[in-house]
């Protein structure tokens, strides 16, 4: 009876353990060719086995079917037996992919045995003919139209101050957390001051927010900055890292200015001003000029905004205006700079990696990177080229045009009876000089001059090589009778310039058009050489997002093609799923310090994955429910508890999230580099608010550094003159600054200031010895230092402790503790003090030593942490 008993209990032990074994088995993941190999593949193989017309050795591994095949040297795989096909054992010995092209890495190989041994399986039954683009590549989340997600439940529900709370509060009490407690009022009124103008508060806008306790205090500070024609300078100079702005062409290192790119930048403050809304923004940006019927003349401000705003497509790098450069290789570049540029902004994709092959790793097709390329070949036609000069709308009306001409017809005339009064000194000179030969000659020296040059007898031609002197033009008549001259020029001189005066300035705006009627075909490039042009492809969008773009080869309702205003439509209708998500992650990003999705420009395959999905589409959602509104979403963001919590850390939230992923408190970040010279001029008060217009200049001074400045120095970069004294412009915030591609100004550079080539989808923030070093003895630096002691000295007076607490909060936008006075006080004193005991320079002496004891506590704050830090 036990022995039975035994027996049984084995058999059911044994069973049990079958079952367990047999369901792990089930249980384990079985992996697809289409899901988890052909990816592989596609990255490391299908450049030669896959892409070109003839594949290497006959393998064609685009097609599980075509690799079991094999190619010359037999089956490529053996299903169910990985150690037993060729191609792994090809990986494996380190021969495929050739030298050069990459390997493939362990553990991807890994994944290719499995599959293998698991019996080579496909998700489907293959398709009879080959696809660029596979389900399970259009089932990315980025490709995946918008999803309307309902806002998921909390615990904690008092904790909530907007909806995007619940979506981050919900994932943060999965690990039984929460939000951190709300940051004190100072330092949310420097936060929202720097994130939406980009500069401090005064120490009496910070002291009124303290004091105001009204439940909607927030909210008034919020739409007060919103309101802000400063607002539109920040979150301009957002915009135009994307769209890669700069006043000079770069490309060739004569990197030529460009005259009037500020029009487009200006473009961009306006608009963000006016809180127009995102679609119309971006429409007018990619065919302003297609809302438009050509001859564009007589245009009013609103027309010339809309022409203004392609320069958008005219930002990248462009060498056609330099003849050193390459035409051929340059007209492309510019086409293909641009197609980066608008991808990386708008889609958050790397279309630019598929202009040579397939894209190695996001489903897009070579074809169909040249399908994008022809929504915009017809503006540029690559043929029929027309460089940067040529790109230029007049914005005279015709009233100022004649204005122009009769004031021009009128320089003419002068010109005339110049050159009138000036043949009568000439003749009288030659008359003078023919007195001086003998009778003879003078009769033959007479009609020499009256003879076409061409047309002069030998004996003419001799007799005037002979006596040089009679050969008297308006040019040499200065040397005769310089007195007559001089006095005849300095007086034409006087109304000529009297009357260019009065002459309207040009003006002209540099925007993207086309020329009607010329419609350029686009091909695909063999490898990308423009030199090998293979099928010609029709405009389009990505296929991977679905049905193509309506985008005609040429709109007959248009004088233009129409191509790139229909794609502007498609992208801002509100179903296509990239541009929200690229674009509100990126408000995200700028408000929060990272985005949902970490690589703003790339929501591609190799990009990071959003840490809240539901979020980012949720958002994404609203912005467009909303009008595609900034301010409205900026309002949305800033009223949440996440955003308003402090930014302290605590060993609860670092052992779960110490990335902040999940933003249990709030992240620090440190100012960007206009915002720190900005900052340095508004608490020196010498900040000047003049808007728009030519940049502030930029040269090189004496040690190399690029500085403000008007440039002094000839061919050879050598000074010739005293540099010239720019005055208030000097002091103008910094996206009024010159950008030069080869002359960044130092000062932004130190501080990651993008580069700029093309453009910038997210900027650096390194902290590095450059930095210090600049904050200690850059002279601007130190010139502000010495001008915000001055400003607290006149303003505090005599008392030592008022200074300090007046330079403090000026600079740091926060009040000090007592033991910060007294200890910063204490600083000033005996710096006072070591200064007055050693010799002084003559231009140390031009500040007093009360100045220059208070300027070095100044310095000293501008170069912390509380300063360059928003928390």
């Amino acid at each position: 009876m036990i022995a039975c008993l035994r027996s049984s209990f084995a058999f059911a032990l044994l069973a049990a353990l079958a079952f367990c074994a047999t369901a792990a088995k089930a249980a384990e993941r079985q992996l697809t060719f289409e899901e988890h190999v052909r990816p592989i593949f596609k990255a490391h193989c299908f450049h030669c086995h896959g892409e070109e017309a003839e594949t290497e050795g006959s393998l064609d591994l685009r097609l599980m079917r075509l690799a079991v095949k094999g190619g010359d040297t037999g089956p490529a795989i053996v299903p169910g037996n990985a150690d037993e096909s060729l191609l792994v054992q090809r990986i494996a010995a380190g021969e495929m992919p050739p030298e050069g092209k990459g390997k493939v890495p362990p553990e991807q190989l890994a994944t290719l045995r499995k599959w293998i041994d698991q019996g080579a399986k496909t998700a489907r039954p293959e398709p009879d003919s080959l696809t660029d683009v596979t389900e399970e590549e259009k089932s990315f989340w980025s490709f995946q139209s918008l999803a309307n997600h309902e806002l998921p439940g909390v615990t904690n529900g008092s904790a909530l101050q907007s909806p995007i709370d619940a979506f981050l509060l919900a994932r943060l009490e999965q690990h039984q957390l929460g939000f951190s407690p709300t940051a004190e009022k100072a330092t949310l009124i420097r936060r929202a001051y720097f994130d939406l103008v980009g500069l401090p508060p005064s120490p009496d806008e910070v002291a009124a927010f303290v004091a105001d306790h009204s439940p909607d205090a927030w909210q008034r500070l919020i739409d007060r900055l919103l309101a802000s024609p400063r607002y539109g300078e920040r979150w301009g100079r957002h915009w135009l890292d994307v769209a890669g702005y700069a006043d000079s062409d770069g490309y060739t290192e004569k990197d030529p200015e460009r005259k009037y790119a500020y029009k487009y930048r200006d473009y961009v403050i306006r608009a963000i001003n006016a809180d127009k809304p995102w679609d119309a923004f971006l429409r007018e940006q990619l065919a302003g000029d297609e809302l438009l019927t050509p001859p564009y003349t007589n245009l009013s401000s609103e027309q010339a905004d809309l022409l203004a705003a392609t320069g958008f497509l005219r930002m990248a790098p462009d060498g056609t205006g330099d003849g050193s450069a390459d035409q051929n290789a340059a007209r492309n570049d510019v086409l293909a700079e641009t197609i980066k540029i608008v991808s990386s902004s708008l889609l958050g994709l790397t279309v630019g990696c598929a202009q040579c092959h397939n894209h190695r790793y996001d489903p897009i097709p070579q074809a169909d990177y040249y399908r994008v390329r022809a929504i915009f070949e017809p503006a540029y036609d690559v043929k029929n080229w027309r460089p940067p000069s040529a790109r230029l709308v007049s914005l005279w009306s015709d009233e100022v045009r004649q204005e122009a001409a009769a004031i021009d017809a009128e320089l003419k005339k002068l010109t005339e009876e110049q050159q009138s009064e000036m043949d009568k000194i000439v003749s009288e000179i030659f008359d003078a000089e023919v007195a001086k030969l003998e009778e003879e000659q003078r009769d033959l020296a007479r009609e020499a001059r009256a003879t076409d040059a061409k047309e002069r007898t030998a004996e003419q031609k001799q007799l005037l090589k002979d006596h040089p002197s009679l050969n008297v033009s308006r040019g040499s008549a200065y040397l005769y009778d310089r007195k007559r001259t001089d006095a005849l020029t300095k007086d034409f001189d006087a109304r000529k310039k009297e009357l260019q005066a009065k002459r309207p300035a040009e003006d002209f705006v540099p925007c993207l058009t086309e020329v009607a009627g010329k419609v350029p075909e686009t091909f695909v490039f063999y490898r990308g050489d423009i030199a090998q042009p293979l099928q010609a492809v029709e405009a389009g969008e990505l296929s991977v997002l679905g049905k193509s773009a309506p985008i005609p080869a040429d709109d007959p309702a248009l004088p233009t093609t129409g191509r790139r205003l229909a794609y502007a439509r498609w992208l801002t209708n509100g179903q296509q799923p990239l541009v929200p998500r690229v674009l509100v992650n990126r408000i995200w990003m700028l408000h929060f310090g990272r985005g949902i999705v970490a690589t703003p420009g790339d929501f591609g395959v190799l990009g990071a994955r959003p840490s809240h999905p539901e979020l980012l589409d949720w958002l994404a959602s609203r912005f467009i429910d909303g009008g595609w509104e900034l301010k409205r979403l900026h309002r949305l963001l800033m009223s949440s508890a996440a955003y308003q919590q402090t930014s302290r850390r605590t060993g609860a939230l670092d052992r779960v999230d110490p990335e902040n992923n999940l933003l249990g408190r709030m992240s620090i970040r440190r100012l960007e580099a206009e915002a720190v010279r900005d900052s340095i001029l508004a608490a020196t008060g010498v900040l000047n608010f003049q808007m728009l217009g030519k940049p502030v200049p930029v040269t090189v001074d004496e040690v190399g550094q690029v500085i403000v400045g008007l440039d002094n120095r000839d061919t050879a970069g050598r000074p010739v003159s005293k540099r010239a004294v720019l005055g208030a412009d000097e002091f103008r915030r910094s996206v009024y600054v010159q950008v030069r591609r080869s002359q960044p100004l130092s000062m932004l550079e130190t501080f990651d200031a993008p580069a700029l080539n093309p453009n910038c989808e997210l900027r650096n923030r390194s902290t590095v010895a450059p930095q210090s070093l600049l904050l200690m003895n850059n002279n601007f630096v130190l010139t502000q230092s010495l001008a915000l002691a001055e400003r607290a000295i006149a303003e505090a007076g005599e008392d030592a402790h008022a200074r300090v607490r007046l330079i403090w909060r000026l600079a740091l936008a926060t009040e000090p503790s007592a033991a910060e006075v007294e200890s910063a006080a204490a600083f000033v004193a005996a710096q006072e003090q070591e200064l007055g005991a050693r010799p002084q320079s003559d231009k140390e002496t031009v500040f007093s030593l009360a100045v220059r004891a208070l300027a070095s506590l100044g310095q000293a704050l501008f170069s912390s942490n509380g300063f360059l830090y928003v928390d």
